[in-house]
């Protein structure tokens, strides 16, 4: 006999939830662990899947089209427009200077001052021999003219009255000679003070105050230098003198001269000399231009970077100098297409002008040049513009 009690009803629903419980963990459990096993895998896969290769980054300048001044760029030298040896015209001793070295000097200012006393005597002494002679002049002149009354009246000879005469032309000359004497005196009294006589720059002082000094010495007092205007003096190849000769004739050509680091603009001149023969020992011609200089900017002696403008060219492609590489096939540029791939183009460069490049064949306007960088990239090379 089976005394065991039969489930209730509530006890066997509950074993049922109990079942489906479980099992709804297990399913759950076995979800999660796939989706974290799967993006294991996911990662690795992306990890391990090919990438392209990264944008080089790149500096990049525009194809210009512009008018350009063609020039002709050589070094010149900068010459004073006037120098003067100043030297002393009369023996003695300098007692006075009047300037400093290298202060500016204005033409008629007081330099040097020989002392005057010996020649302040010298000029008393023919002041007082051209009184004397001129009252003799004028003794002897009275006399002829009452001989040449008494010639009238038959009272004296015509040889005593021509005695007379030629006494008084003697003594005229005489005093002439004596008035000679005064001026030549005051003139050796003004060339005890020596005067600038242009405006310029003194140099360095060579015979200080208190020397002795001979009139034209072989050594100078001092060496002025006329700085404003100045000249450049400057050489180019004879091959284009035809070409300067050409331009010269339809109007003055413009100039530039400068140091390349200063920090003033260059300054601006006109070409004023052409020599009259070309150099045969170099293949050179000479060449001046003149500059106002009123700002000092070029000094004697100084080189410069001269650029001489002959005419403008107009509508050039210009692109910047740097991105100019030149290989086993000439020289090329780098251009960036517009998909962002590098492109080497190999070009033909008409001339170099400073920073510029003229391009003759290859290029064209609104193109982009690569200015950093070419030595990294190939043809097809995704490349990345950098920021300006």
């Amino acid at each position: 006999m089976d005394y065991s009690v039969p489930p209730s009803p509530s006890t066997a629903a509950a074993k049922r939830v109990m079942l489906f419980g479980s099992v709804g963990l297990i399913v759950l459990a076995g979800a999660l662990l796939a989706y974290f096993f799967g993006s294991d895998i996911r990662a690795q896969d992306a990890k391990s899947a090919p990438r392209g290769p990264a944008a080089i980054s790149v500096a990049v300048a525009p194809v210009k089209q512009q008018d350009v001044a063609f020039t002709l760029n050589v070094i010149g030298n900068a010459e004073a427009h006037a120098t003067v040896a100043v030297k002393a015209r009369v023996d003695g001793q300098i007692v006075e200077v009047g300037f400093k070295e290298g202060q500016e000097v204005r033409q008629g200012q007081m330099l040097f001052k020989i002392d005057p006393r010996p020649f302040e005597t010298t000029l008393r002494q023919a002041e007082a021999a051209f009184l004397r002679d001129t009252a003799q002049k004028d003794q002897t002149r009275s006399q002829e003219r009452r001989y040449q009354e008494l010639l009238q009246k038959n009272f004296v000879s015509k040889e005593a009255y021509a005695q007379i005469r030629t006494n008084a032309e003697a003594a005229d000359a005489v005093a002439l000679a004596s008035r000679a004497a005064v001026d030549s005196a005051r003139l050796q009294l003004e060339y005890c003070t020596i005067r600038s006589p242009i405006d310029a720059y003194p140099g360095k002082i060579q015979i200080q105050k208190g020397n002795l000094v001979k009139a034209n010495d072989a050594n100078a007092l001092v060496v002025l230098n006329q700085v404003s205007p100045i000249y450049v003096s400057f050489a180019v190849p004879e091959q284009e003198l035809s070409r300067i000769r050409t331009y010269m004739s339809k109007g003055p050509l413009a100039v530039e001269a400068g140091t390349p680091k200063a920090d003033k603009p260059a300054a601006v001149g006109q070409l004023m000399f052409v020599d009259n023969a070309v150099d045969p020992s170099t293949g050179t011609i000479k060449l001046r231009a003149q500059f106002p200089n009123k700002d000092r900017s070029l000094w004697p002696g100084q080189f410069v970077a001269v650029k001489l403008k002959l005419y403008d060219q107009k509508n050039a492609i210009v692109i910047p100098t740097q991105s100019v590489q030149t290989g086993p096939e000439g020289q090329h540029v780098v251009v960036v297409k517009p998909d962002m791939t590098a492109e080497v183009r190999q070009v033909i460069v008409d001339r170099t002008d400073g920073d510029n490049t003229i391009i003759a064949k290859g290029l064209s306007k609104g193109e982009q040049v690569v200015t950093q960088g070419q030595m990294r990239l190939a043809p097809g090379t995704k490349v990345a513009i950098k920021p300006s």
